[in-house]
């Protein structure tokens, strides 16, 4: 599989992000200081133009008050979703 971050696939992860961050109520720059990072960091991960690794998964998810396996769950779905 590609690393691209221009793939559906890693378009539902990103939407999947949002949505997320979104439903919980929360901005950018909520879960960037439960991160302790800046703003441009999560607009950075939601925007595309920065690859996360599954530890940040984790970490945003938790930022978010999620369970990260509910995300994941969430995006499994979407990616079902997916014709190929």
């Amino acid at each position: 599989m590609t690393k691209s971050l221009h793939t559906p696939e890693y378009t539902a992860l990103l939407r999947t992000l949002i949505d997320t961050r979104k439903r919980s109520g929360m901005t950018q720059q909520d879960v960037a200081d439960r991160l302790g990072k800046p703003q441009s960091y999560i607009a950075k991960v939601e925007g595309g133009e920065r690859r996360l690794d599954v530890v940040e998964f984790v970490a945003l998810a938790k930022a978010m008050d999620e369970n990260p396996t509910a995300v994941f769950d969430h995006l499994l779905a979407a990616l079902d979703a997916i014709p190929n």
